[in-house]
């Protein structure tokens, strides 16, 4: 798969490394690795310098599976980034297409905890039913716990064709007690990564110039036991050898720790280098990555090429990173050791080599590495000046921990503006850390109060009304807005893109279901506060602005549930003819879907139809395929109201769902038209399961509107199946909840079924003196509710499983037919005789039969038949 060009990928972080020449066999290490894949993981864990890249390197390059390969470093403290690169290591492994929906998955983050989209990403892993690999190199540099946690949850979900191997200095940060009592961890620890003998006589007879003479045996098995096997320190013996060094005198001083065995053996082979490249590693030892024209920028020369050829062919610590060997790094070790001599030795010269490189990094749009360098050269005016400008991107990718971590490095006592500090605000209001965000957001608003008034002072208070927005959605503390806003609405300015021009809406078929549509919660304050706010925004000519369409397209969705229909379409109308409700999808699929529904409810299907014709053929055009599904989804609601069973089932199976899936929080509203088609088949069993797995993750998300219409299913196919009493308990459950919120549709729309079992609710009258209040207001919230049903059903509600009527499609005259030949013993051949058709056809015929009666053989039809007095027509 091919990453997009703004993707914000590095492609060398998920590309397996390329192999240096004349790497020592390790074979037995090797097939220890091949035998491992039987369990779900490996761990390859060792202090540095034990060469465990370069062992996963190796095996990567000998298997014949597939393998995704993810360098860590410390940016990655980051779930959104992290979880990304991931999901882009796999897909970059995978044919294109599957690759391309799994990258379409990260449009979830961060608007869904990572447990949900950990269960979409091992969703579709399980459908790839091939072997693949992914390692993980250098787990030890992610110290962010809730990654940790991620990892864990992923481990324990894999399924059994995918293989997790795992470097790291450190044990890993999660527990693995449970996956060593299922013996599904392969360990490689330190022991087995020490070099034996026969690997060390094999490493020297390449490593050593015919010009030196080579260690003895006894000199070989001497510096084996004075490095216990250390790689690196064999490899620095060689090259100081390589060097001149005669081995006698410093065999004495390889003695002790390893930290101070390589910066002595560092020390003699750097000691020896010419000048130039000497000076050289010194300048690019600041870089976590190298090529040509970065190192070019650092060393402020045009000879990188011939230098970084030079350390390759002397092995000097040079990892390469790619097939094509364009991207280096140094060897950890060899790099802490060149930074710590660069900082200690060379005044100025650590500050000026980081400033070199994030200009550099600026200059060619990589502004992350530009922020890091920056910040690392303690420039922090430059830092804070990139971030001001980058924060819009890094927000859209959705990348909110590394923002606060940039945040957080500015010291307390540099001067940053008021708008800096906002940004930083409104960051903390995303990460959920409300009570800091109040505080931060209280200090500003006292120094925005003591500005002198201008038009800077008002595009603050702007701008602040729109974070404190954000923090009383999330804290529910609708009271401090009115408080806050007043005297701020009619000077707004909102003329600051980071704030009112942000996608807000990247994969949801209604916008609702998003943190800007507060997760489908709905109240009078949520209604007003929409109304001040658009009425202000297009009163100072933002009415095109993507923060008043979103706000405006979560309304539209509201009134729909409330059953306020005319006042629906009338906002409908104004987001069709706003310029950008047509180029942004994340409004133009929920507004036609929207609009489908609403015609449905008015009982013009054949609109609700060409509604999601022009929707999935403009989708189709601008190759937004991820869009497709939630249009499928909704249309298969609609052929299930037409009756057009069979036309529902064909729209669902192109959809990648299945009966034996573990339904993903992703995919809920497939799943849930589902759920409904199942409940037409008559397979209640089945849809309740589906429902069972789906109800904890929408509780996990407080997903309001997703929990409504779980119960809601649940009550009807509970009642369906004759468990009444279980039934009534979630239908008690559902209208407490719906009371709430004033739900209206989530009701509605299922019908004459959720009319009947209303009335049901409400046919032994709830008294005073014997129940709760809240069961009080149930009983009066169902009677509402059944006002406002059509007058066709109340005037005559449906029998559940009591006639024809209970089936999904109507049985037409040759099934008819096939039933009377069934009850009286006939076979194919005599039935195809009997109703002049070929015994092909009868085949056909009685399949889609059993379908409609959800059934599978022939004693079934009949049991089934008989149920619903079909055999008395």
């Amino acid at each position: 798969m091919n990453l997009p060009i703004n993707s914000p990928i590095l492609k060398m972080k998920i590309s397996v490394p390329g192999l240096r020449e004349h790497l020592v066999p390790r074979d037995r290490l090797l097939n220890n690795m091949t035998a491992g894949q039987q369990g779900h993981l490996t761990t390859v864990i060792a202090p540095a310098g034990y060469g465990k890249s370069t062992l996963l390197a190796q095996w990567a390059h000998a298997v014949s599976e597939r393998c995704a390969w993810v360098s860590l470093d410390e940016r990655d403290n980051d779930p959104v980034r992290f979880w990304r690169y991931v999901t882009a290591s796999i897909a970059s492994v995978l044919p294109e297409q599957q690759g391309e929906r799994l990258m379409n998955h990260t449009q979830m983050l961060p608007g869904v905890s990572i447990t949900a989209y950990l269960d979409t990403l091992i969703s579709d892993l399980y459908e790839w039913n091939e072997t693949l690999h992914l390692i993980l190199e250098d787990l030890h540099s992610i110290y962010y716990t809730p990654i940790h946690e991620g990892l864990s949850y992923l481990i324990d979900y894999l399924p059994g064709h995918i293989h997790l191997l795992i470097s790291s200095r450190t044990d890993l940060p999660f527990s693995t007690v449970k996956r060593w009592a299922d013996h599904k961890i392969n360990h490689i620890g330190t022991d087995q990564l020490q070099f034996t003998s026969d690997e060390t006589k094999r490493f020297f007879r390449h490593a050593s110039d015919s010009s030196y003479p080579k260690p003895n045996s006894m000199q070989l098995e001497t510096l084996l036991d004075r490095t216990e096997g250390w790689i690196t320190g064999l490899q620095l013996v060689a090259l100081s050898l390589r060097s001149g060094s005669r081995l006698e005198p410093f065999m004495e001083e390889i003695k002790g720790d390893q930290f101070h065995v390589s910066s002595y053996l560092f020390q003699e082979v750097v000691g020896k280098l010419p000048s130039e490249v000497f000076r050289f590693l010194l300048q690019t030892a600041v870089l976590s990555r190298l090529n040509v024209q970065v190192c070019d920028a650092v060393t402020d020369s045009d000879n990188s090429r011939s230098m970084l050829e030079e350390l390759r062919k002397q092995n000097l610590f040079l990892v390469p990173l790619d097939e094509q060997h364009t991207w280096f790094r140094y060897h950890h070790l060899f790099s802490q050791f060149l930074q710590n001599l660069l900082q200690r030795e060379c005044d100025g010269e650590y500050v000026k080599r980081h400033r070199l490189a994030g200009q550099y990094y600026a200059s060619i749009g990589s502004t992350d590495e530009a922020i890091d360098h920056m910040f690392a050269a303690q420039d922090i005016e430059s830092a804070v000046g990139l971030l001001e400008q980058h924060a819009q991107t890094v927000l859209e990718r959705g990348e909110l921990t590394t923002l606060q971590q940039w945040f957080d490095r500015v010291p307390p006592s540099f001067p940053v503006t008021l708008e800096t500090s906002l940004l930083h605000t409104f960051v903390v209001v995303l990460m959920g850390d409300l009570e800091r965000s109040g505080r931060m957001l209280a200090n500003i608003e006292e120094a925005c109060s003591n500005l002198p008034s201008s038009s800077r002072r008002e595009q603050l208070r702007s701008s602040m009304l729109f974070v404190r927005s954000n923090l009383v959605f999330l804290n529910g503390d609708f009271a401090e807005w009115f408080a806050f806003s007043e005297g701020i609405l009619d000077n707004l300015t909102p003329d600051n893109p980071i704030y009112y021009q942000f996608d807000y809406n990247r994969q949801e078929p209604y916008v609702r279901r998003t943190s800007l549509g507060m997760k489908g919660a709905l109240s009078a304050d949520t209604e007003k506060i929409a109304h001040l706010f658009t009425g202000v925004l297009e009163a100072h000519g933002w009415d095109h602005s993507l923060m008043n369409l979103y706000v405006k397209m979560s309304l539209c969705e509201g009134y729909y549930e409330w059953n306020r229909l005319a006042e629906c379409r009338q906002l409908l109308m104004q987001l069709r003819k706003a310029p950008p409700s047509q180029k942004t999808m994340g409004l133009f699929i929920p507004l036609h879907i929207t609009e489908a529904r609403l015609y449905a409810a008015e009982g013009k299907l054949h609109l609700a139809h060409h509604v999601l014709d022009e929707a999935w053929d403009a989708a189709s055009c601008r190759k937004e395929s991820s869009w497709l599904s939630s249009l499928r989804t909704v249309r298969s609601l609609i052929y299930v109201r037409e009756g057009r069973i069979t036309d529902a089932r064909k729209e669902l199976a192109v959809l990648p769902i299945s009966l034996k899936d573990r339904p993903t929080y992703s995919r809920e509203p497939e799943y849930l038209a589902l759920v409904r088609l199942l409940g037409k088949q008559r397979k209640e069993t089945e849809a309740l399961h589906l429902l069972e797995l789906l109800k904890p993750q929408a509780e996990r998300e407080l997903q309001i509107s997703s929990i409504m219409e779980i119960t809601c299913l649940q009550a009807l196919l509970e009642y369906q199946r004759g468990q009444r009493k279980q039934s009534l308990q979630l239908l008690r459950e559902a209208l407490r909840l719906g009371a709430q919120n004033g739900y209206v549709r989530t009701f509605l729309d299922e019908g004459a079924d959720m009319y009947q079992l209303l009335m049901r609710y409400t046919s032994h009258p709830a008294q005073e003196e014997d129940v709760d209040m809240g069961l009080i207001q149930t009983h009066h919230y169902a009677r509402m509710l059944m006002e406002c049903f059509p007058n066709h059903v109340k005037a005559d509600p449906p029998h559940i499983t009591s006639s024809q009527s209970a089936l999904p499609e109507q049985l037409n005259r040759n099934e008819k037919n096939l039933l009377r030949l069934i009850l009286q013993g006939a076979a194919n051949k005599q039935m195809a005789a009997a109703l002049g058709l070929s015994e092909g056809t009868i085949r056909v015929y009685l399949s889609r039969l059993y379908d409609k009666l959800g059934v599978t053989s022939r004693t079934q039809a009949l049991v089934r038949a008989q149920s619903l007095n079909l055999l008395d027509d």
